[in-house]
């Protein structure tokens, strides 16, 4: 084996949290935009998602867990191909009631999309 080929798991050993796989339909808002996107799995810190083509994005974007009913303001750390990996700036915020305004528009994509 090479010394410069990296095994699965020392890819693991770098992650800070443990990433747990959910498989989750979610709606990425930015800049005015929507795309709907798989959320792959996630952490403590971010999240993995998955969008249906390759999309120029800005460096911050609000994702929505359309199960959950939650939304996190998260900023791009790297993307490749189709998968974008995420670091949120804060814990996911539930948007049932009421919400800050800068989520306004999140949850209003939230009730037009969320499963009866």
């Amino acid at each position: 084996m090479s010394v410069f080929r990296r095994t699965q798991a020392d890819a693991q050993e770098r992650r800070s949290e443990p990433r747990r796989r959910v498989d989750a339909r979610g709606l990425i808002l930015a800049d005015g935009q929507e795309f709907l996107c798989l959320i792959v799995d996630v952490s403590d810190g971010g999240l993995r998602v998955r969008v249906d083509r390759a999309v120029g994005l800005p460096p911050t974007l609000v994702v929505v867990d359309l199960a959950s009913g939650t939304a996190c303001e998260a900023e791009v750390r790297w993307a490749k191909g189709q998968e974008l990996g995420l670091k949120c700036s804060i814990k996911s915020t539930a948007l049932n009631g009421l919400v800050p305004g800068r989520l306004t528009a999140a949850r209003d994509a939230w009730l037009r999309r969320r499963s009866p």
